[in-house]
């Protein structure tokens, strides 16, 4: 067995930089899609899951630039408002612009993620969510399609636990008419 040895008696010094949390940052990134101009994100780990978010980003039109710690995003011009396959496959999380697509744009198509390491994390609870704020929402071909020309407040319960599905219906959130109530669980 491996071990670590450590002598007290002497005071610690010095300085640690901390890097940020990477389930921190993925949902931060997906919400500049929201804001419709330049966002500068500090201490943003550079893990590949955050690469692939700025992949993504790009991909649908935003300028992303990675700076040492830091990501400058500007998402005035979206120009596509579909999450392919390719890259929604590699990072389950890239299901976090589907929410800011719709709301800022009336549409969305992002390709069903991809496995866990985890288990079994579906999406439903995000679909159901949007739909009850007024979204139409389907399954085409392995993407989710949603489309609302304005999304409205709703009270929505989740009987199951979901960060990314409360993150995803958050973003959503803020650019809809009216009040929000996320309840219970989500």
């Amino acid at each position: 067995m491996d071990r670590t040895v450590i002598t007290g008696g002497t005071p610690l010094r010095g300085e640690v930089q901390i890097s940020g949390a990477k389930n921190a940052a993925l949902p931060i990134l997906a919400s500049t899609i929201l804001g419709g101009g330049e966002c500068v994100i500090t201490n943003v780990p550079r893990v590949v899951d955050v690469v692939t978010m700025g992949k993504l980003l790009g991909i649908l039109g935003a300028k992303v630039q990675f700076e040492e710690n830091r990501a400058v995003i500007n998402a005035a011009v979206i120009t596509s408002t579909q999450a392919p396959y390719d890259l929604v496959k590699t990072m389950r999380a890239s299901v976090l612009v589907l929410g800011p697509l719709l709301a800022r744009w009336g549409e969305a198509t992002v390709s069903m993620p991809g496995g866990c390491a985890i288990g079994s994390r579906p999406v439903n609870l995000h679909l159901a969510g949007l739909a009850k704020m007024g979204a139409d929402v389907s399954m085409e071909h392995g993407y989710i399609r949603a489309k609302a020309k304005r999304l409205r407040g709703a009270q929505i319960y989740c009987d199951t636990p979901t960060v990314t599905g409360t993150e995803n219906l958050m973003m959503a959130a803020v650019l809809a008419d009216g009040t929000t109530i996320l309840e219970d669980l989500c």
